[in-house]
This record gives C-alpha cells, sequence and structure tokens, in this order.
C-alpha cells in the first residue's frame, strides 16, 4: 500500500522507532544504507538527505560528491529481526543529483529507464518471479565462515537431516513480516543449499525484494550463528547457486505471452522475447554473471544451463517456458545468479526481450533433448552456442553489445567494465592452490 509522507513521520513515532535505514544500490549490487535517528525522518521524506558518493566506488568522483537519496514512500518497512524497543526501519531510495536530476549511475534508475521504454512500447507491467538459492554454512570459533554445511539433506528433504531448515523458516516469517508473499521454500539439490521463492512482482519491486531478501537471509543466518553465501559456486563438484528469472510482459492486465491458438500456447511476442534474449544473451552475461566465480557454475554437469538454447520442459536449455499457461505464461532465463544486481540484470533482459519484439525476431528450433548429452559435433551441428566461458570472455562480449550498453547508459557501463576488468586482472595474477598442487611437485 502506498503511504504518505505523513503516515510515515506518524508510524516512525508511534511505533518506537529509533533509526531509519535509507538504502541504496551500487552498480555492483552491494546494499548500501545512511542510518538516521528518528527526529530525522521528516527531512529524509522531503528527499533532504545526503550522501558522499564519492565514498562509494564507480559512483562519482571527489568534485562532484554530493548526492541526494530520494526514499520511494511505498518501500516503508520495519526490519521484524529487530529489538521491538528501539525499531529499525528501512526506506529503499532513489539517488538524485544535487540539481534534482536522476543520477545516472542510480541501478533502480537504470531499470526505471528500460521499464518506460516497455511503456512507450504499449505494455503496462513487465513481471518479473525471481528464484534465488544461497548457501547456509557453519562458521568456526572466530565466527569466519566455514564451508560446512552439518546437513545431509537433499533436494525438496525435510525432517532432521536439514539443519538449515529452522534458519529458513525464520527467515520466511520475517520476510511475511515485511509483506513478502512466499510462495514456496525448500531444501535444494546440494548440501547446504536452499531455495525461497517469492511471488512474482512488477519488476522494479521484485528488484527492491531481492535486495531485501539477500539482507534478511545474511542477517538471520548470522543470528543463528551460520553464515549464508549467495556466491555462485562455493564448492567444486557441488551445484552451484542460481537465479532463475521468470518473465512476462502484459498489457491492458493480460498476458501478452499467451496465445491459446498456438501448438505451445505462447504467442508471436513471447516467440521474439525469447529471441531477443537469445540473440543478447552473451552481450548481458557479465550483468547477470559478475563474478569470476559465476562462471565456475556456468559448466557442463550441474544443472547450470551454458548452452544457448530454449525449450518448453528441458532444464537443460538456458531458456525455458514453464508449464502454467494463461496468465501465468512466463519465460524463464536460467543462467543469471543471485550474485547478480538485480536492478541492472532485470534492465538487460527486458531491454533484450523488447530488442527481439521490435525487430520481429524469430527463435531457433526448441531443442528438447538433453544439451548436456549432445557431443560439440551435434551441438554445433543444431547451432548451439556457449554462454562466455570466464568473466573475461563475458566483458568483451558486453563492450561489442550496443543496446545492452546503451541499457546501462554510459556512467555505469564504463564504472562497470572498468571494475571488473580490475577484478579479472586480480584474479589472473594470483597463483592459487590448484596450481600449487597440480605443479610444484612435477616441475
Amino acid at each position: 500500500m502506498a503511504h504518505t509522507k505523513e503516515d510515515i513521520i506518524r508510524m516512525v513515532k508511534e511505533e518506537d522507532i529509533e533509526f531509519i535505514r535509507l538504502q541504496f544500490t551500487d552498480i555492483f549490487g552491494q546494499l548500501k544504507n545512511v542510518a538516521i535517528t528518528a527526529s530525522q525522518i521528516e527531512k529524509a521524506v522531503n528527499n533532504q538527505c545526503m550522501f558522499d558518493g564519492s565514498s562509494i566506488e564507480g559512483f562519482v568522483r571527489i568534485d562532484e560528491s554530493d548526492q541526494y537519496l530520494y526514499p520511494d514512500l511505498k518501500s516503508f518497512r520495519v526490519f521484524p529481526w529487530r529489538p521491538s524497543h528501539g525499531k529499525v526501519a528501512r526506506l529503499i531510495c532513489d539517488v538524485h543529483n544535487p540539481d534534482g536530476s536522476h543520477f545516472e549511475g542510480d541501478p533502480r534508475y537504470v531499470l526505471k529507464r528500460a521499464i518506460q521504454k516497455a511503456h512507450d512500447m504499449g505494455y503496462d507491467a513487465f513481471n518479473v518471479g525471481p528464484e534465488a538459492e544461497f548457501f547456509l554454512f557453519q562458521t568456526d570459533d572466530e565466527g569466519k565462515p566455514t564451508t560446512k554445511t552439518n546437513d545431509e539433506a537433499g533436494y525438496f528433504d525435510l525432517g532432521p537431516l536439514d539443519h538449515g531448515e529452522s534458519t529458513r523458516r525464520e527467515i520466511c516469517m520475517a520476510l511475511e513480516a515485511m509483506k513478502f508473499e512466499i510462495e514456496a521454500s525448500h531444501h535444494e539439490v546440494a548440501e547446504g543449499q536452499h531455495e525461497i521463492d517469492f511471488k512474482y512482482e512488477e519488476a522494479l519491486h521484485a528488484a527492491d525484494n531481492i535486495m531485501t531478501f539477500k539482507l534478511a537471509v545474511k542477517t538471520l543466518a548470522q543470528k543463528n550463528g551460520l553464515h549464508a553465501t549467495f556466491m555462485p559456486k562455493p564448492i567444486f563438484g557441488i551445484n552451484g547457486s542460481g537465479m532463475h528469472t521468470n518473465m512476462s510482459l502484459f498489457r491492458n492486465g493480460k498476458n501478452v505471452f499467451y496465445d491459446p491458438s498456438d501448438p505451445r500456447g505462447l504467442s508471436k511476442e513471447a516467440y521474439s522475447f525469447i529471441a531477443g534474449l537469445l540473440h543478447h544473451v552473451k552481450g548481458f552475461a557479465a550483468i547477470t554473471n559478475p563474478l569470476v566465480n559465476s562462471y565456475k557454475r556456468l559448466v557442463p554437469g550441474y544443472e547450470a544451463p551454458c548452452y544457448l538454447a530454449w525449450s518448453a520442459s528441458n532444464r537443460s536449455a538456458l531458456i525455458r517456458i514453464p508449464a502454467s499457461r494463461g496468465q501465468s505464461t512466463r519465460v524463464e532465463l536460467r543462467s543469471p545468479d543471485p550474485a547478480c544486481n538485480p536492478y541492472l540484470a532485470f534492465a538487460v533482459c527486458l531491454a533484450a526481450g523488447l530488442d527481439g519484439i521490435e525487430k520481429g525476431m524469430t527463435p531457433p528450433e526448441e531443442v528438447t533433448e538433453n544439451i548436456f548429452a549432445m557431443d560439440q559435433a551435434t551441438r554445433e551441428a543444431n547451432g548451439i552456442e556457449s554462454l562466455p566461458g570466464s568473466l573475461e570472455e563475458a566483458i568483451h562480449a558486453l563492450k561489442a553489445d550496443q543496446l545492452i550498453l546503451d541499457t546501462l547508459g554510459e556512467h555505469v557501463a564504463t564504472n562497470f567494465i572498468e571494475g571488473k576488468m580490475k577484478e579479472w586482472d586480480e584474479y589472473r595474477t594470483r597463483v592459487s592452490s590448484w596450481e600449487r598442487d597440480k605443479y610444484i611437485i612435477n616441475y
């Protein structure tokens, strides 16, 4: 529900709220916040709170450092995991320049621009349902994360084996207290791996939800002596964590991806949207899969997609069309991982799909057989390409995709690429334990 400024000022007073966190997200998907005391709430809801943007990597230079936070009043929530007296609430904010204009480097603004493009094309909503997986690890005596899970449960298991279950239940309850609609919560394939799915929302709200979700998961895990991580592939040899992203476009309250007269129940727009995603997926991989570690997940054999194909049923395909039709028709992109910045990820997915619709692209044939089981020659004969194999490859693909660069805008694109090249160089020049194990004796 929408709150007015007066509502929020009143709630802060009546509910004994002591601190308000003004939250925003940086280019690399890290949640930042400026904490204010209750006495400052009036200033905050009137867009008068500022912070030093130059202290945040990739935001601004020292000489243009003042930025203003404009809270989205709808996002006001009290954190249920904080004490009942002296409560803490939050407001999610847009970042503005001192002259009142939108700050180009604000990821929320990047997504708003992409959504505006959809509105201009006559769509009234772009809905996204994310499925974010994470691991719960034990901590050592110093509180540092280990990779031990204390958990022998498997997919959907319940019962005494799943030690993360009570933490997962607590997370669900906290999220529901913050007005999330939880659709499912279960154990995933790997030990210590969990997934909580919440109801799809309009894209901006869905991205806000992911940021809140990550904070809740990490905070409550820590409270229970566990460490939660959204790192895509924490352990070699077992499944990594993905963030399957379900997408649909609506016009006049109707799902435009559904067409009952098509044998698969999909509209021409749905096919073009799929084609647009396939066309640009290499170009936006650095956004949906932004870490060096992301590319350790996108390898054959661990359920993560690495080949460019689509299918209505096949889980080895990059794009899957889940079974439900009618208003629930949706396109599921399986490559993104939960380390991505959700604002940027949803923006580039939407832009790619809309490009497919605008240009009337048609996707290749559906692939129904298991792509992992094919040999390279068969894949090549079927024209099935691969996603980038490393962050470096993904950055080069991003630099070559003008649509994705334009969607991000010059400020975000430049700073993102620069930051990621630095990360790649750091990784490339570091000597790993694998290298020592492999070479130190033989050579």
